[in-house]
């Protein structure tokens, strides 16, 4: 007979461990089969959004998507991406061993601010990157605005203190 050490908390270590990976293969991009991977079509494009000077530009990462695959619409001042992309098997008797690209449908939201106008957007699409531009309304945009000078600052000076003095008395 062996003598085996007890071990208190290797019961709560095992349960840790067991809701680890319950929760890691949940949520986490990890090694899934393929079927489980496009049935679930738990994928987000990258997106970046930047500002200048005239507008707003979202840029979104959609490798091998073609721009019939995605709709974009704005309504109440948010902005929606949508799209699918899709598994493709090229041949019936392919047998994949690793599957790590993600499939399957995107929805990704974006408020966007009163400053923008939807009304002249523009989309583009190349080498798989969706540039979106939005132009800033014309009120919103940075204005520089220029100090004229009429003669002397003392003068100016002197007479609104003179005209405050006599609106006291």
């Amino acid at each position: 007979m062996n003598i085996v050490k007890y071990d208190p908390f290797g019961e709560l270590r095992s349960l840790q461990n067991e809701m680890n990976r319950l929760f890691s293969s949940s949520f986490s991009r990890g090694e899934r089969s393929e079927g489980d991977q496009i049935m679930r079509g738990a994928w987000n494009p990258s997106v970046d959004i930047f500002e200048n000077q005239n507008q707003i530009v979202l840029e979104a990462e959609l490798p091998g998507m073609k721009p019939e695959d995605v709709e974009i619409s704005i309504e109440n001042n948010v902005l929606t991406l949508h799209g699918e992309r899709k598994f493709e098997k090229k041949d019936e008797n392919d047998n994949f061993h690793r599957v790590e690209r993600s499939y399957g449908s995107f929805t990704r939201s974006f408020t966007l601010p009163p400053t923008v106008t939807s009304e002249n957007a523009t989309a583009d699409f190349q080498n798989g990157v969706l540039r979106l531009t939005l132009a800033k309304r014309e009120e919103a945009k940075a204005r520089r605005i220029e100090i004229k000078s009429t003669g002397s600052g003392e003068t100016e000076a002197r007479q609104i203190n003179t005209e405050s003095k006599a609106a006291k008395a």
